[in-house]
């Protein structure tokens, strides 16, 4: 008897592994719960609410010189771009919240409004805060389960207030996004796809440092050498 109940007692102890993973597994069900999960994965609902700026230096390549992007953003919607080659910026433009300006030879004037029309739907700079604000994005899982760089993707359609559709892949294995297509009603000059890689820590954010863009026509890489969360990014860098 005394046998029996150490036997149980190992093969309880033994499942009970097992079944911890089994019970701490989610069982996704709606877009929703993807985005939950990647929010945690991120970082935590509160670290991504607490970004209120955002800094990031980008190395690329254009016509064989090698460039800096620069990105400023503020919440809820201003952001700012900048090419920096060999020191001097050589193209600019940014949305002050309400409208789009960019300079040509030195001057400054109204951008094309197709080129910023998505930031009329945005409350935070991360992505994910947005995507489940129901006035704003409404989410769709789809049956589809694709592959991103060897990773089985969930496979969300996302539908801005503004009627844009946009494709997410979201990992199973981090809940991390791994790509982005821009299906329809998209902002001039941007990408078909998007991919996402080499994700880092960045105090408690956890964030990507590699993407590719793509087209039809073309791609571009890009990766990030400097990110800066609350610091260098004013009200001014939106009012030229």
């Amino acid at each position: 008897m005394r046998i029996l109940k150490i036997l149980l007692l190992l093969v309880a102890l033994l499942g009970a592994p097992t079944e911890l993973i089994k019970a701490q597994t989610p069982q996704i069900k709606t877009a929703n719960e993807v985005l939950q999960q990647a929010i945690m994965a991120m970082g935590g609902k509160a670290v991504l609410a607490n970004v209120k700026t955002l800094y990031t230096e980008m190395s690329t390549e254009m016509d064989g010189r090698k460039v800096l992007w620069v990105t400023k953003e503020m919440e809820p919607n201003k952001g700012a771009f900048q090419i920096v080659y060999n020191g001097r910026i050589v193209f600019e433009n940014w949305f002050d919240g309400k409208d789009g300006y960019e300079l040509v030879r030195g001057e400054k004037k109204k951008a094309d409004p197709e080129e910023f029309k998505a930031k009329q739907y945005k409350k935070h700079i991360m992505n994910e805060l947005d995507f489940i604000d129901l006035s704003l994005w409404t989410l769709e899982l789809l049956k589809e389960e694709p592959k991103v760089n060897g990773e089985d993707c969930y496979m969300i359609k996302a539908t801005s207030a503004g009627n844009e559709v946009r494709h997410l892949y979201y990992s199973k294995k981090s809940y991390l996004m791994l790509r982005e297509d821009n299906i329809s009603n998209t902002e001039k000059g941007k990408f078909t796809s998007t991919y996402f890689s080499e994700f880092k820590k960045f105090g408690e954010l956890l964030y990507y440092t590699q993407s590719i863009f793509g087209d039809a026509d073309k791609t571009q890489e890009v990766k990030i050498v400097n990110l800066w969360i609350n610091e260098k990014v004013t009200p001014k860098d939106f009012n030229k």
